[in-house]
């Protein structure tokens, strides 16, 4: 398919556009394949470039021959295009539709862009299994690297390589997919050095109504358990979601086959309703009215901060078994590939301090949501504006990534990166020219050759000049487990994702630079104060020696 068969006007002189805290701009609109460009008449430098990948939904107004489409994109952004002409106008519109929704990956920009920076580090080979399972093999050798899914027929949503325990044969293996949802049977996701305790996750054991057995099963988990430990199973569904999901074949672990672990139900709302939550938080923060009352109840039916708490709570739970009571974990939900993944990933941004740097928070993202199988595709596809009713898409990702922020706010100098990363991961998994977050899982990515045919997002943010804009001023590297408050009081709405097209950051803005400029002011100070010292205890060993006859 051509894109020129999808544009019907490809440009439009005395387009006016309205954006938020900006002035109006005049000037000329050209739609190509992949982007909405709206380039100024008056200012050279002055211009629009929108993916129309980012575009969520459209609208279209008319008075008399002047037309207005409403651009609502993904990254919760709403733009305004004042188009002279209705025949113009409509051609824009039916186009910008048909471009923002094409339905081959292969069509998307990540396909089509060439970067203009030196690629120096390939992101898509940065953060493999085999590298980041060294650092477990140093501190113990109960755990090997099997291979047995390296052509994705054991479970086509994990990936090749995955860490088991090293009693456990692939055989074995194998046998516990089949017991297991959609094949993902238990994976190591997290060793706690401190004390050898591990976190695992899978999906769901299919028991069924009929109580169905898996010894194999049994014998793995197991395997991970010291002599005269007890393990926690943290589920992330109601005991009754549980209890349904027997009756279509899933189901949970029963006591008298796992006798020495203890099953947790901690409730984390399923797909649709998240997405529901993210379409009423939006149109909170969206409600011009200024109305107190009206506002507060908005925020509350959108139930989006008690979804935080929720997450928040059974990841702490989580890290406490494993670093206070000593005891290994596994955590699952149905599929495994959504709350699951918040959990596990959220727990180790609680435990481990490498996690909350910014190479390590990558590895995190790529090992417990792009390798772990969390389906960007489908739950990105729509954001908060979209007209068509959800089928798959959800806020999984973005949830995490506010509950990241949550900490950040709580514990400032303990996260080597600041907001604007975990902003940069947000628009970038519902819209980017990066390949990262295309595909389901890593089958489909090695199907559409990813690595050979786009760039890595990571390629582009660990290069220096451009991983300094990411680094947070405060930061002073902390060794020690970090437990974040989940009372009500202490959790916030994210105003710098849901807010930032609303109300102007200038305020925010000038604090910042303040605040840096405060801190490079003290390294000023502190550096002269060493030097002083320095300086004092030289002319000290001067005087002794001069006093010493």
């Amino acid at each position: 398919m051509e894109f020129a068969e999808l544009i019907k006007t490809p440009r439009v002189d005395n387009v006016v556009l309205h954006r938020p805290f900006m002035p109006r701009v005049e000037g000329t609109l050209c739609l190509t394949g992949h982007h909405l460009i709206l380039s100024s008449r008056q200012d050279s430098n002055e211009e629009l470039w929108l993916l129309h990948s980012n575009i969520d939904s459209i609208e279209k107004r008319f008075v008399g021959s002047l037309g207005t489409v409403i651009v609502k994109c993904k990254d919760l952004r709403i733009i305004q295009l004042d188009i002279p002409g209705m025949e113009e106008c409509l051609n824009i519109a039916s186009s910008i539709e048909a471009l923002s929704t094409l339905d081959s990956v292969t069509l998307m920009y990540p396909f089509f862009y060439r970067p203009m920076f030196e690629v120096i580090e390939d992101g898509w080979n940065t953060f493999l299994p085999e590298q980041s399972f060294k650092q477990i093999e140093s501190s113990t050798d109960e755990w090997r690297l099997s291979y047995v899914n390296k052509d994705f027929s054991v479970c086509p949503s994990y990936p090749p390589v995955l860490a088991v325990p090293k009693s456990i044969d692939d055989e074995t293996i194998r046998k516990v997919a089949t017991f297991r949802h959609a094949g993902r049977f238990p994976v190591l996701s997290y060793y706690h050095k401190k004390n050898g305790m591990v976190m695992m996750r899978s999906g769901q054991p299919l028991t069924g109504s009929n109580g169905r057995r898996c010894k194999e099963d049994e014998k793995l988990i197991n395997a991970t358990l010291r002599a005269g430990k007890r393990g926690y199973i943290i589920d992330t569904r109601s005991i009754n979601v549980a209890q349904q999901a027997k009756a279509r074949g899933g189901g949970f672990e029963v006591e008298a086959h796992y006798p020495q672990w203890r099953r947790i139900h901690k409730t984390i709302e399923r797909s649709n309703i998240l997405q529901e939550s993210l379409i009423k938080l939006v149109e909170a923060c969206n409600d011009q009215s200024h109305n107190m009352d009206r506002w507060l109840s908005k925020l509350e039916a959108s139930n989006w901060l008690t979804n935080i708490k929720e997450i928040l709570t059974t990841a702490c739970l989580a890290a406490q078994c494993i670093d206070r009571e000593g005891a290994s974990v596994l955590v699952h939900g149905t599929e495994g590939t959504d709350s699951t993944l918040q959990v596990t990933s959220l727990a180790q941004i609680i435990l481990d301090p490498t996690s909350r740097t910014i190479r390590g928070f990558e590895s995190l993202v790529e090992r417990e949501w792009l390798q772990a199988g969390h389906p960007f595709q489908q739950r990105c596809s729509q954001s908060a504006y979209s007209n068509s009713k959800p089928r798959w898409e959800a806020p999984v990702f973005l949830l995490f990534l506010d509950c990241v922020w949550q900490i950040l706010r709580q514990f400032p100098c303990s996260f080597q990166f600041n907001e604007h990363f975990l902003i940069l991961l947000f628009e970038h998994a519902y819209a980017s020219q990066f390949g990262t977050f295309l595909g389901n899982n890593a089958f489909e990515r090695r199907k559409l050759k990813l690595p050979q045919k786009t760039v890595s997002l990571w390629s582009w943010v660990n290069r220096p000049q451009d991983t300094e804009r990411f680094l947070n001023p405060l930061f002073e590297a902390n060794s020690l487990v970090i437990w974040p408050s989940v009372s009500p009081q202490s959790l916030l709405l994210w105003e710098g994702v849901f807010l930032r097209w609303n109300r102007s950051s200038k305020c925010l803005d000038e604090a910042y630079e303040e605040m840096i400029h405060i801190i490079e002011h003290n390294k000023e100070l502190q550096s002269k104060v060493n030097t002083l010292h320095r300086q004092l205890a030289e002319l000290e060993t001067e005087d002794v020696q001069l006093e010493t006859p």
